[in-house]
């Protein structure tokens, strides 16, 4: 492989990296899977979730900035949405996947769940 082709692909994994940190962190995950059955205001995913309100609308600024949700204003409301259904569909997946590695996933100690 030449040198070219090896930063094409360490630039893809660091890009894919960036993409899978945007649901790695446990509320920016619960924010994720909220919005999967549909778009919701500020207010309703602190109810739902129990997160701060700071705290949602930190996970939605990243989320958005990452272009994985969209924001729609209707009066005086925004309401955040999944951006694309790919991002369900990774969900699925990993759920698909989950439930035949459950096991090995939760006894590994590499990758402790943090609460950040």
């Amino acid at each position: 492989m030449d040198t070219e082709q090896l930063l094409i692909d360490e630039q893809a994994i660091q890009i894919k990296a960036k993409l899978f940190r945007g649901f790695a962190d446990p509320s920016r995950l619960m924010v994720i899977e909220v919005l999967r059955n549909g778009k919701r205001s500020v207010g309703e995913l602190v109810e739902i979730t129990g997160l701060s309100q700071p705290n949602v609308s930190n996970h939605l600024r990243c989320l958005a900035d990452c272009d994985l949700v969209k924001k729609e204003r209707d009066g005086r409301y925004i309401y955040y949405r999944l951006s694309d259904t790919r991002i369900t569909t990774i969900l699925q997946k990993s759920e698909q996947l989950l439930s035949e590695v459950a096991e090995g996933v939760y006894d590994c100690t590499r990758y402790e769940s943090t609460n950040e």
